[in-house]
């Protein structure tokens, strides 16, 4: 067990904005989520053997624009979300899990998990950030006949969301970012109740830990900058590259379903994102496509930057490193999660590096 305290919670959120590749929320609103769970109790991480096999876990996160100026999303509506579900599906979660690391992603079911005592457990549906939901559900949408359970809730009073939907898992994840359009570009989210064993056997069990040890590592050199910070980075995952500094040169952005979606040059980088960036070329030159972690460092502070946060000017680190040195769910490990990113960016993500 990993009691949350402030050291702690710094470097997962830290940890988790590397991670979130872009995407997965702010660090500082994962932080600041962390800080409030402190004050009502005393948050901890459990390891996913703490759990019977059969114990049902439930996934809790935000879905949503990052670049949402409307979105408003507050710690009762998580709450809710989470309460709805076991409602309305009749369950009592033995733990409760992220869907992601992110800045804000990592951040996800402590505060729940403070006011209800279940535990969060250290096995999130993916190791990195993703933008769909069906990446974050451990290959479920696979299993014949699967019925989704899913709750999101959040808007403000004159936008107001709340709702328990069931299906298959492509349509009730339509619907909760269709929610999240309407709510003004987030919404809470609890879904999709499964066994411990589930999990371990798809989910990324440990990548909260991970989060953890990068965010400390990220503590301990970012006062030497960016570049410094990146080659540490790269030197713990063993394997990777980086590009910098160098400035942010162009950001073309535009919110579509409820996505952020463009491409941001970096130097002589060009990237595209979808939520998280998705690819890095150089002079024509693939270096790395989803689900390979892309994440950007402030040249001078080495934190982490989100898709949403970059303008131009900006003077940046560019890492991306191989998704084999990542712990990936079974959401994105498989040719359609591949597919979706390639339908909504119109590229391919097979192309080879030269």
């Amino acid at each position: 067990m990993i009691v949350i305290d402030r050291e702690t919670a710094e470097a997962l959120a830290l940890g988790g904005g590397v991670l979130g590749a872009g995407g997965g929320g702010n660090w500082r609103e994962g932080l600041r989520y962390l800080q409030l769970a402190m004050e009502i109790g005393r948050p901890h991480l459990v390891s996913l053997d703490a759990l019977p096999p059969e114990a049902t876990v439930v996934t809790v996160s935000g879905v949503g624009s990052p670049a949402a100026t409307e979105r408003d999303v507050r710690v009762s509506d998580y709450l809710e979300a989470l309460e709805l579900l076991i409602e309305r599906a009749g369950i009592q979660p033995g733990g409760l899990i992220s869907s992601e690391n992110g800045g804000a992603s990592s951040a996800n079911g402590f505060v729940q998990s403070a006011l209800t005592g279940i535990p969060v457990v250290d096995a999130p549906a993916n190791g990195r950030a993703h933008p769909t939901g069906v990446m974050g559900s451990m290959g479920l949408h696979r299993l014949p006949g699967y019925l989704a359970r899913q709750t999101a809730v959040g808007g403000t009073p004159e936008r107001r969301v709340c709702l328990y939907v069931e299906g298959s898992l492509a349509s009730v994840d339509h619907v909760v970012r269709q929610a999240a359009v309407s709510a003004g570009g987030l919404v809470a989210v609890a879904r999709n109740p499964v066994a411990a064993d589930y999990v371990r056997e798809n989910g990324a069990p440990g990548a909260l830990t991970l989060a953890i040890e990068l965010g400390r590592l990220i503590l301990s050199h970012k006062d030497q900058g960016g570049m410094r910070l990146a080659e540490v980075l790269l030197e713990y995952f063993g394997a990777g590259e980086c590009l910098g500094p160098a400035i942010v040169q162009e950001v073309a952005l535009e919110t579509r379903g409820g996505y952020d979606i463009g491409q941001i040059r970096i130097g002589e980088a060009e990237t595209r994102f979808w939520n998280e960036f998705m690819t890095v070329e150089i002079s024509g030159v693939r270096k790395a496509s989803f689900p390979d972690l892309i994440f950007a460092l402030g040249a001078e502070d080495g934190l982490p930057y989100n898709t949403a946060e970059l303008r131009p000017g900006n003077e940046v680190v560019l890492v991306w490193i191989s998704k084999e040195r990542l712990p990936l769910g079974t959401g994105v490990r498989g040719p359609d999660a591949l597919k979706s990113v390639e339908t909504a960016l119109g590229v391919s993500l097979t192309t080879q590096e030269a």
